[in-house]
């Protein structure tokens, strides 16, 4: 019951606020959410998370609390059969990193969501990086910009009413939303950043050397064993910080990327569905994230990075999900609002948290 009332006061966000809807919302009766003809614009879409969680300048509007990290990125060259990019090419090369909760408030409490997020730039020799932006929980629960607009705003004007009933039609007519309360309510929260595994949520499209395109998620697994959060460290506000700084103190953190093909059947163009473990489904050991130093994120070397998840290298491309090219075009708008703060007072971007995931 404690957890239960202290995600009900911080409901940092978008992915974090529907854990207050796991507790059933879908299951009571409401009209049809009405929904207009047109996408919603990038600017529509940011200010309904300023909205959510309040104005924080200089703080990028979601994801809004983390710790920058660095480390290398290892690759023995196994995904260069599905894909040409450089970074799959076998070598070492710099990461720069950024763990985080969702959410637009900077000082939510770490224990308030379920969730955890990893965001990277892979920076290999020749070429662009290729940026990552990762959540512990493997599908969203909107597929399109318009869906996630429709949950921003219920959720506001559920906080300003006092009562959950705009939530409640919400989740009855996004269908799309029972596989995310489903994974929560099935799976315990990971006891920290280290020990969670990190999904791609979208489909990426990876590009061989003859041309053959296919389709594939990807994920980080961790060599740390998972360990459930015990109710007592939820209590610390700051616990998730704090853990990693200790734990790399002990020595460097590592995750497997792997990548999973589509197979026939498999939405590649929803990231709210789950692909189902299916025989004979390649999976790709592609190589090993290795994490060995935390810093603030006021001044560390995340801090000015948008990870947007469509800096792609040659050899991966975007899927046809729309949630990605609304976020990307998301980022740009927060990223601009942002920059725009920090030059108005000079303060802001060393206050701020910096990329927008």
């Amino acid at each position: 019951m404690l957890r239960k009332r202290r995600i009900r006061r911080a409901l940092p966000g978008a992915m974090a606020a529907l854990l207050l809807c796991a507790t059933g919302y879908w299951y009571v009766s409401g009209a049809r959410w009405p929904r207009p003809a047109a996408e919603p614009t990038a600017a529509e879409v940011v200010d309904a998370f300023e909205a959510a969680d309040g104005p924080h300048p200089g703080f990028r509007r979601n994801h809004a609390k983390g710790i920058c990290v660095t480390g290398s990125f290892e690759s023995g060259g196994g995904a260069m059969p599905v894909s040409t990019a450089n970074v799959f090419r076998a070598g070492s090369m710099p990461v720069i990193g950024r763990f985080s909760i969702p959410g637009g408030d900077p000082a939510m409490a770490d224990g308030a969501t379920n969730l955890r997020s990893l965001a990277l730039w892979i920076m290999p020799p020749h070429g662009p990086p290729w940026g990552m932006a990762m959540n512990s929980v493997p599908v969203f629960p909107f597929r399109t910009a318009q869906d996630q607009l429709d949950f921003l705003r219920a959720m506001r004007a559920d906080r300003r009413a006092g009562r959950s009933g705009t939530m409640q039609r919400y989740v009855i007519s996004h269908p799309g939303a029972r596989a995310f309360l489903d994974w929560i309510h099935t799976h315990r929260a990971p006891s920290d950043y280290g020990d969670a595994t990190y999904y791609s949520v979208s489909a990426f499209r990876f590009i061989g050397g003859q041309g053959q395109a296919r389709d594939g998620r990807w994920r980080l697994v961790p060599e740390t064993p998972f360990r459930p959060l015990p109710e007592a460290t939820a209590s610390d506000p700051d616990f998730l910080s704090f853990d990693l700084v200790r734990r790399l103190s002990q020595g460097p953190l590592r995750w497997r990327l792997v990548i999973s093909m589509a197979m026939p059947g498999d939405a590649v163009d929803d990231a709210t569905q789950l692909w189902p473990q299916r025989p004979g489904r390649v999976e790709v050991d592609a190589g090993t994230l290795i994490i060995e130093r935390a810093e603030s994120q006021i001044d560390g070397p995340c801090r000015d990075i948008d990870f947007n998840p469509l800096a792609l290298p040659d050899g991966i491309a975007p899927s046809d999900d729309p949630l990605l090219r609304a976020r990307q075009a998301a980022y740009a708008e927060s990223s601009r609002r942002r920059l725009r703060e920090a030059h108005g007072d000079g303060k802001a971007g060393a206050q701020g948290g910096g990329a927008e995931e």
